[in-house]
């Protein structure tokens, strides 16, 4: 599967969740797609989805990053004892943990493409912190 039709796959998918999206056209330009797609997982709120979903959503993502490179954490010098500063995309940064001051909720903000940091986090991370809040109650 090429990276278009992973997108495609995953606008689909979401597109189907909800009958208010059936008559969404999905854009022909894949930097307009991956918009749609970026504003449809921002709003969505947390559920179960399938497995082959996840899977995708991983490749797509993976080799998205890829394109990006990454930033190891044990390439950057700290400012303190365990403190760093790094300006760049979160996204790409390998390290044990980001800190994000989220809301009362620990949801996004579910606004569309808004620029905010809980729409930079993947979806399959914020889902598989949903399903693990919700099996440890």
């Amino acid at each position: 599967m090429t990276q278009n039709e992973k997108l495609l796959f995953l606008i689909k998918c979401l597109l189907s969740e909800n009958p208010r999206y059936q008559n969404i056209d999905i854009p022909t330009n894949q930097t307009e797609q991956f918009k749609l797609f970026r504003s449809l997982v921002n709003i969505r709120p947390p559920k179960s989805v399938s497995d082959e979903f996840l899977q995708v959503q991983d490749a797509y993502l993976q080799e998205e990053i890829a394109k990006k490179g990454i930033t190891d954490i044990a390439d950057l010098q700290p400012i303190s004892e365990n403190i760093y500063l790094w300006k760049g995309d979160i996204t790409t940064l390998k390290c044990g943990a980001i800190v994000n001051a989220a809301n009362s909720q620990m949801l996004g903000c579910f606004q569309p493409c808004h620029a905010c940091i809980d729409n930079a986090i993947p979806f399959s991370i914020t889902q598989s912190c949903m399903q693990s809040r919700m099996a440890h109650g």
